[in-house]
C-alpha cells in the first residue's frame, strides 16, 4: 500500500528525483521524462472522463482501467531492470494488459464508420479531450522509444506495446464519442488554398 504523509520533502530542490529503485536522477533525465509524460497522458484522460462518464459509461470504464494501468506503467519505468537483484518484485506491465486493450479496441472499432480521410482533432468535447490525451500518449511513446535506444537503459517491451495500444484505443474511443464516427471532423487536403 502506498502511503504519502508528507508532500514536500525538499530532496528534489537540487534538480534530482528518486526512482522507485532508490536511485537519484536529474529531473531532465529521459526516464524521468517518460514517467512525467505518462502522468500527463493520465491527467488528460482524467479530463476526458469528466465528459465520458455520462456520455458513454462503457468507454468511461475502459478509461478508468487505463488510468490505473498508466500508474502501473509509471511504476514499471520508475524501477529500471538493471539485472541486479531487488528486495521485492517490481511491478511490470504484463501481456494480459496489452491484450485487454486490444479486445477493447476491437469492441469499439466494430461499430465505427470506415475512415475515408484523416480525422481532425475535435467533434464533441469528449472526443476532443480524448484526441488530446492520444497525442500526449504518443509523445510518451516517443520518449520511451528514445529511452530504449540507450544501451544502458532497459524498457519493458510489454510497456512499449501498452502505450502504443493506449493511443490506438483513445483514437477509436474519440470516434465512438463522435456518434460512432458520423460526427468526426475530417481533413480535406488543400481545402484552404
Amino acid at each position: 500500500m502506498v502511503r504519502l504523509n508528507k508532500i514536500y520533502t525538499r530532496t528534489g530542490d537540487d534538480g534530482t528525483t528518486g526512482l522507485g529503485s532508490g536511485e537519484r536522477r536529474l529531473k531532465s533525465d529521459l526516464r524521468v521524462e517518460a514517467c512525467g509524460t505518462i502522468d500527463e497522458a493520465n491527467a488528460c484522460i482524467g479530463i476526458a472522463r469528466t465528459h465520458t462518464a455520462s456520455a458513454h459509461p462503457a468507454v468511461d470504464a475502459m478509461l478508468g482501467r487505463i488510468q490505473n494501468d498508466l500508474f502501473d506503467l509509471g511504476a514499471d519505468l520508475a524501477v529500471p531492470d538493471t539485472g541486479k537483484p531487488l528486495d521485492y518484485e517490481p511491478l511490470r506491465i504484463a501481456a494480459s494488459q496489452v491484450e485487454r486493450l486490444e479486445h477493447d479496441i476491437d469492441l469499439l472499432n466494430k461499430d465505427l464508420q470506415p475512415l475515408r480521410s484523416f480525422v481532425l482533432n475535435g467533434g464533441s468535447p469528449a472526443a476532443a479531450a480524448l484526441h488530446l490525451a492520444r497525442t500526449v500518449a504518443r509523445r510518451a511513446e516517443r520518449v520511451m522509444v528514445a529511452l530504449a535506444q540507450d544501451p544502458a537503459e532497459h524498457v519493458n517491451r510489454e510497456g512499449m506495446k501498452y502505450i502504443n495500444r493506449v493511443s490506438d484505443l483513445l483514437f477509436v474511443a474519440a470516434r465512438t464519442l463522435n456518434d460512432k464516427g458520423a460526427a468526426d471532423v475530417l481533413w480535406v487536403p488543400g481545402q484552404n488554398r
